[in-house]
Parts: structure tokens; sequence; C-alpha cells
């Protein structure tokens, strides 16, 4: 059974990828959070957790060598816009000086595949969090040799995610409190926690066949911000754009469209142009894939309500 070390693993794409593979590998969770990390121990016995952050070189390369992994899910970031914005200082440890300690480990210790997430933020980065991102993206696809394999896979919003806004509008709204809108306007491409965990699974798939390094992504719906909170409440607050935010996000950018390699609903990024017909007819973002009809969004929100409860529940226990 292989290993897989993740950083950042007791975090919602790292536990949903434990539940989903439980029986698939033998899991090593790397995370400096000491909660979220006994509930993921609790939840599932067999994962192993290590207490560390990224920033903390020593932390992170002693425990690589003991693990000896042979995948690495480099899950750990500071994630949120508006933080990095008033942080950059400390989105820069995270997410860049971060990614560099993953990377010196995974080659100090031999580890033949690991795969980063990353978001639509860096793709046509305009704000602290997205600059991250992109050179987060940049440094694994410049570390990657046939012997020690880097790869990306990009996200978009996962629904359930802790800083997603649906868990966020849905506090407020069991408080009986106004739903906090940026924009009405605004358009954010989404998809579950599900999917972001095949994509993932997907990526290491890819990454263990093949020698050249790429950036994975996925076709995924958009919706529009203030007909999703209309699915939860009339009660909705206009508060303004936040600093470092955009009405629209980028999956795949203009610039980056001669490179892809369409499989299905799967956009592949490489290092090379596509001279075939399997490419990306255009600029990818939230403006102009399809939209999310009104049913799946009352589906996105009934799902992550069941995932706010069992969270809730399993705080209370703790």
């Amino acid at each position: 059974m292989k290993k897989i070390f993740i950083t950042g693993g007791s975090g919602t794409v790292g536990t949903s990828f434990i539940k989903q593979y439980y029986d698939k590998y033998q899991f090593f969770s790397y995370s400096r959070n000491e909660k979220m990390q006994v509930s993921l121990k609790r939840k599932f016995s067999k994962v192993q957790i290590i207490l560390g952050a990224v920033e903390d070189k020593l932390s992170l390369g002693t425990s690589m060598a003991k693990v000896q992994p042979d995948i690495i899910i480099h899950a750990a970031a500071l994630k949120h816009v508006d933080t990095a914005e008033i942080s950059p200082i400390q989105a820069i440890k995270s997410n860049i000086i971060g990614s560099l300690n993953v990377i010196e480990a995974a080659v100090n210790n031999n580890v033949p595949s690991t795969v980063a997430i990353s978001t639509d933020k860096a793709c046509s980065a305009d704000n602290n969090y997205g600059y991250t991102k992109l050179l987060m993206e940049k440094i694994f696809l410049e570390a990657h040799t046939k012997k020690n394999k880097f790869t990306v896979c990009r996200f978009g919003n996962v629904s359930h995610s802790h800083g997603s806004v649906i868990p966020f509008w849905l506090r407020l709204h069991a408080e009986n409190k106004p739903l906090l809108l940026t924009h009405k306007l605004m358009n954010r491409l989404m998809f579950s926690r599900e999917e972001a965990v095949k994509l993932v699974h997907k990526t290491i798939i890819k990454t263990n066949k093949e020698d050249e390094t790429f950036i994975l992504s996925q076709k995924m719906k958009s919706v529009n911000m203030l007909e999703l909170a209309q699915t939860i409440s009339d009660k909705i607050k206009d508060v303004g754009i936040r600093p470092g935010e955009k009405l629209n996000e980028t999956l795949v950018s203009k610039n980056e469209t001669p490179y892809t390699f369409v499989d299905g609903k799967f956009i592949t990024i490489r290092d090379y142009k596509n001279k075939g017909k399997n490419i990306l007819d255009g600029e990818y973002s939230s403006k102009n894939a399809e939209f999310m009809t009104q049913k799946e969004m009352i589906k996105a929100v009934a799902e992550t309500n069941k995932s706010l409860e069992r969270s809730l529940l399993e705080s209370r226990i703790y």
C-alpha cells in the first residue's frame, strides 16, 4: 500500500481525500491545526497525524524523512484573499516559502510524485493570494524531473470547504442575520469537494504515468453570488467588494489557451503548444462558463448544510 503525505491534511480537501481513498493508501496528515488533526484521527483511526507547519523547514524535512512517502499532496496554504491582502508576509511564508520547503523535502527524500493544489486566482493573478499561488505553480513546474515529479491541479471554489461562502452564509442565516454580499454581479466557478478530490486523484494517476509536468484542471459551472444567496435567505446586505476581489475569476487564461489539451471535462496545461484539435477555444472563466441552475444551487447548499451540521457536532465533542 502506497504512502501519501498530505500537507494541510486535516483541511476540507485532505479530509475528503482520506475519506474517499481510506482503504487504498496509507495516510499521513501534516498540519499545525491540533484541533482538526485530533478530529481527523477520531474519524479515521488508521491515519497518522503529524503536527507541524510547512514554514518549519526542519519539522517538515524530519517528518518526511521518517515517513518516506510515495506521494505528497501539498494542500497547506493561507487561502483567504482578504487575509493575504492584510498579511502579505504571512502569505509569502505559507504559500511560497512553505512550498519551496515541500519541494526540497520531496527531493531530499526522493519522493516520486508531488502534487500541489492551486486555485483559479493564480490565473491572471490580481491579488496577493493569487500572486503567491501563481509563483507556487511556477516553482513546482520548474522543480519537476523524471525522478522527482512535480505537478499541479488547479481548483475553482470548493462549495463545502471551510472558507467557502456557503458555510459562512448558512451560519449567518441560522443566527437570523442578513447574508453579506460583496456584489450582485459577482460570479464564481464552483465544484463539490467530491469533484475536487477526484481531480486530485486523477492528477496523481496522470503524474505517475507521464514524465512531463503539467497543470490539470476541469470544466466546472459558474454561480452568481446574488442568486446563490437568494436560495438561502431573502435578507441580503450589500457590503461592497473587498480588497483583492474581482467580479469574475479565470480558470484558464487567454495566454494559456494555446497550451491546453482537452479530454472531456478535463483541461491539461502543458509547457508546449497544442498543434492538434483538442484545444480550448478561448479563455475559461466564471463569466463565460455554463451557469448553475437554481436546482443545482439548492442541491449545493443542502449538501453543504449537512456537512456544516456534522462539523459543528464534532467541534462540540472535541
